[in-house]
């Protein structure tokens, strides 16, 4: 079983995830602007999850800046609503960046599917148990179902990354694949303008 630590606030000072870090987040909902962030989770791709509880009220600038820091790779799945999240509620954009869903889309286009349950069950033989997803990520005390959950979020991210870097590069589509990683950051400030639909890419 994954160690799992919470927070409340912030992270402490000196807490590091090395060079990359897997990050993931819970919100009261899937409305950038209405629906406030409540927990963002992280890991080192050693097993161990790392929750932070965001406070109303509470500033976080330990988690700000690893989030901003050049010199930590952020590994996300699906990429494009959680920076948008993390800009519109922390204020700050994240970089760099690395997006599995992308990255899968990319190279395992034979695939149907990419959420992060299938390519933890395609590339991994890892299932995850989804049940927690709806759940009340506001509530004040967060259950060990909750918070057993939110860990499995990142915790296989760095895995996957590595797989799905192979591919990547098998298929010759790696350095397309940094390129939208490198645009996520924008696409997050267009859909906080609500120019997500329609979008400004169509005909």
């Amino acid at each position: 079983m994954a160690e799992i630590t919470l927070y409340h606030g912030d992270l402490p000072e000196g807490v590091s995830f090395g060079s990359s870090v897997a990050v993931d987040t819970e919100t009261m909902g899937l409305n950038l602007h209405r629906d406030r962030l409540c927990l963002v989770q992280l890991s080192a791709g050693d097993g161990k999850a790392v929750l932070v509880q965001i406070v109303k009220g509470v500033d976080c600038p330990n988690l700000k800046r690893l989030l901003t820091d050049e010199n930590v790779l952020k590994i996300f799945h699906f990429a494009r609503f959680d920076v948008a999240k993390i800009l519109n509620d922390l204020g700050v954009i994240t970089a760099p960046i690395y997006c599995t869903k992308i990255a899968s889309k990319l190279c395992r286009t034979s695939s149907p599917s990419h959420s992060l349950k299938s390519l933890c069950a395609d590339l991994l033989g890892v299932e995850l148990e989804k049940e927690q997803q709806t759940s009340d990520w506001g509530a004040d005390v967060l259950t060990d179902a909750q918070q057993k959950y939110a860990a499995n979020d990142v915790l296989y991210l760095h895995a996957l990354k590595k797989i799905l870097d192979g591919l990547l590069s098998r298929e010759n589509r790696a350095d397309i694949a940094q390129e939208c990683f490198a645009f996520l950051p924008t696409r997050a400030k267009l859909d906080l303008l609500d120019f997500d639909d329609p979008d400004i890419f169509n005909h």
